[in-house]
């Protein structure tokens, strides 16, 4: 064991560590609160100094990436993985959710977990916590809530009444009317915010009963996360108790209009003090407000839903159901080939088409030349060239419509492209998925065109590895699975009387096998500490390299003796590939991890007790003066004053920490002091209760009330020096506080 001594007690603490009841392998963690951490990935220059303070996830095209870190103490086992839980909206871990799962222990404590939140996550007072699983043990949980909204909706709502999808205002000659949004899967699952005309209201539902008349609108209640995403509704006006007027166009004579007739729409209802508008699919038409309407069928686009509005003085704005007018000589032409076809020598292809004209006729083209006797929605050819039909319908309203065309060649060559399935990675993926990607047809004027749908059937095929054919691999596609298939790819096709090769794809595989590294220990004590890291990878006859901070350190050792802090790993090398190890974080010896439940001395009344509590390592002693052991564990009872020792285990280290043990002192605050040098009642001196406690703090105003001493951890040393008195009495004013609550306040009479 190695011992590192303090002076004295540290002033400050790592507040609310925990100590882990689990201990494997006589190891114990101690996991603080996880924090947020920065996202190194928004920002050009890391680090970016943007740790979040709420998570508002889904906007910004559905952003969800975050980061948060936890320090721990103690070493881990090396199957150990730490897990990131988040709790229930009220802040409960009854049913943690698992956000993420680390096994780097330097990940954890310096990037941190990377994590996104559930798409069902909605509130104000989630909290997290890190876990770690060898050993088993739970860490404290983040002393603040935090906003976690997922923003899965950040479009404008739309509401109408009842849902009912018809946005406009609403007129009613009832008392209420429902107004709901209609736009949003699921929308029970969200809170709302309810608006009348500007004011807020108390309903949080979908929905609302408006039971006066003004301007509604709505938008989801995100929290804090509300800015990040704009959801306000369309604004519907609600006039209650009031009547329609029941409008509607009268019945056109026809709604299929060929081009170049025209129909007349009118209402079947007028009224010389409204006022008319006509609608073409919800767009106001310009100039069209009087109460008829002409379609006139020569104009392109004249078919669409027409509608006339009416508003005026005392009615609700109201607007007709729509009337459709159709065109009736549009129809739909579809190709069912496919776009490129080729024709081999001595054979043919197919080309058709479908339709839903009435009565259609057809008329097939080459190269922009009517074929003659090509009237069926079919057509079969030998020859390269542009394909393509015509299509007329019959009827009053007849018109021609043209086909998409068709290419077809007759190739003097193919070219082949292969190319990985998946995602690739050299020397990372372990398995891949080559296939023949793309076939192109190789035209006489050098020229070619992509024809894989049409042709890639057609084709034989045999698969090369460096050169030579890999026996039974005979389809479009190979799969590799082991780094011993590690080599350049290459694909032979034959068709006929053609032969093609593709490019060559090289493919190195990672090892699928794994090398662990495990260490005697992961804090450094001191500078004559030696901790030793060995593998489960048996390195005879292997080349390999230990590193620290990437660097090599050692080629030689199938151990390594550690001397100094870092970040070690063992890297293996496979063929140009290399099997990197899990990394250990070896971290100097940080004595703050041992901490006490109180601040400073010891501080009770003679003839009581006092318990104070250690947290953060594995194991404690207490020692008296004489170095008599007097507790072991971490708590410890003083009945007497003086000076005691605990020494704490923490990993393989040993830290010491003084603890000063006095009776409390029974004087009273004294309100006159006398500096004049003779060494009595010189300083103001408080009772223990009070002085040099770094949680209490001392205030002291002259008469002017301006600050002469403002400190935490009185030493009782005011005055310093009695020259720093103009007056030969003067009075000053204490305050004496903690951080909520003023302890003592009153007057000092100095007296020189």
């Amino acid at each position: 064991m190695k011992t590192k001594l303090l002076s004295s007690v540290p002033q400050f603490f790592m507040a609310f560590l925990l100590l882990a009841a689990a201990q494997v392998s006589a190891q114990s963690l101690t996991i603080l609160a996880p924090k947020p951490a920065d996202n190194n990935n928004l920002c050009s220059e890391p680090p970016c100094k943007n740790a979040w303070d709420k998570v508002c996830a889904g906007a910004n095209g559905n952003f969800n990436q975050y980061f948060a870190n936890v320090v721990y103490a103690g070493t881990p086992n090396s199957d150990n993985e730490w897990i990131l839980e988040l709790s229930d909206a009220s802040g409960s871990f009854s049913n943690p959710v698992e956000l993420a799962r680390e096994s780097d222990n330097t990940t954890v404590k310096t990037r941190g977990f990377e994590f996104a939140i559930p798409t069902n996550t909605r509130g104000a007072a989630y909290e997290l916590r890190v876990r770690s699983t060898s050993p088993a043990s739970i860490g404290q949980p983040t002393s603040a809530s935090y906003s976690f909204y997922y923003m899965d909706f950040t479009s404008a709502l739309a509401i109408s009444k009842d849902g009912n999808g018809v946005i406009g205002d609403v007129c009613s000659s009832t008392n209420s009317v429902r107004l709901e949004v209609h736009n949003l899967p699921s929308p029970e699952t969200y809170q709302y915010e309810w608006y009348r005309s500007g004011s807020l209201l108390p309903t949080k539902t979908h929905f609302i009963e408006a039971t006066q008349d003004g301007y509604y609108t709505v938008r989801i209640n995100y929290g804090q996360c509300s800015g990040s995403g704009t959801t306000d509704s369309n604004a519907t006006q609600v006039t209650l108790n009031a009547s329609g007027q029941g409008i509607a166009i009268s019945a056109p004579s026809k709604t299929g209009l060929c081009s170049g007739e025209s129909e007349s729409l009118s209402i079947d209802t007028t009224d010389s003090a409204w006022s008319y508008q006509w609608y073409k699919n919800d767009t106001a038409i310009p100039g069209a407000v009087a109460t008829t309407y002409t379609v006139n069928g020569a104009n392109m686009n004249f078919d669409g839903d027409y509608q006339i509005e009416i508003s005026g003085t005392g009615i609700c704005t109201e607007r007709t159901p729509a009337v459709t007018i159709t065109n009736a000589g549009v129809f739909n032409v579809t190709r069912n080939n496919s776009a490129n076809l080729v024709v081999l020598p001595s054979d043919s292809e197919t080309l058709s088409i479908t339709t839903d004209a009435n009565s259609p006729t057809y008329q097939w083209y080459r190269n922009s030349t009517a074929i003659p006797s090509s009237n069926s929605n079919s057509l079969t050819v030998s020859q390269a060239g542009t394909y393509y039909a015509k299509v007329t319908s019959s009827g009053s309203c007849s018109s021609t419509i043209t086909s998409e065309t068709t290419e077809v060649v007759s190739p003097s060559a193919f070219r082949f492209e292969i190319d990985y399935a998946t995602a690739y990675e050299s020397c990372k993926s372990s398995s891949i998925v080559l296939e023949v990607d793309k076939i192109y047809a190789e035209l006489s004027d050098s020229s070619e065109i992509d024809v894989t749908a049409d042709v890639a059937t057609n084709f034989t095929y045999q698969w090369k590895k460096d050169g030579t054919d890999l026996s039974g691999e005979n389809a479009q596609s190979i799969s590799l699975t082991s780094n011993n298939e590690n080599g350049n790819y290459t694909i032979k096709g034959v068709s006929g009387s053609f032969n093609a090769t593709s490019n060559a794809l090289p493919v190195q595989l990672g090892s699928s096998k794994s090398t662990t590294i495990t260490s005697t220990s992961t804090v450094y004590c001191n500078a004559s500490d030696t901790i030793t890291l060995n593998t489960d990878t048996d390195l005879a006859g292997e080349t390999y390299t230990w590193e620290r901070d990437g660097v090599s350190v050692n080629s030689t050792d199938s151990a390594l003796t550690v001397t100094k802090p870092g970040t070690y790993r063992l890297v293996i090398q496979k063929g140009i590939c290399p099997l990197t190890s899990n990394e250990i974080t070896i971290t100097p010896l940080d004595p703050d991890l041992i901490t006490l439940n109180i601040e400073g001395d010891v501080v009770f009344p003679e003839g009581s007790s006092k318990t104070i509590t250690a947290s953060g390592g594995s194991a404690y002693r207490w020692f008296d003066a004489g170095n008599a052991e007097i507790a072991t564990g971490a708590s410890v009872t003083f009945t007497e004053e003086g000076s005691y020792l605990l020494i704490a285990n923490l990993d393989n280290c040993e830290v010491s920490k003084p603890i000063k043990v006095t009776y409390l002192d029974q004087f009273n605050i004294p309100n006159v002091i006398t500096p004049n040098g003779d060494g009595s009642n010189d300083q103001w001196v408080v009772p223990n209760s009070y002085s040099g406690k770094s949680d209490v703090r001392i205030i002291i105003y002259n008469a002017k009330g301006a600050e002469v001493l403002n400190t935490a951890n009185y030493q009782n040393n005011w005055p310093e020096s009695s020259t720093s008195f103009s007056k030969q009495n003067m009075v000053f004013y204490y305050v004496i506080k903690n951080a909520t609550t003023t302890l003592k306040q009153g007057t000092i009479t100095v007296i020189r």
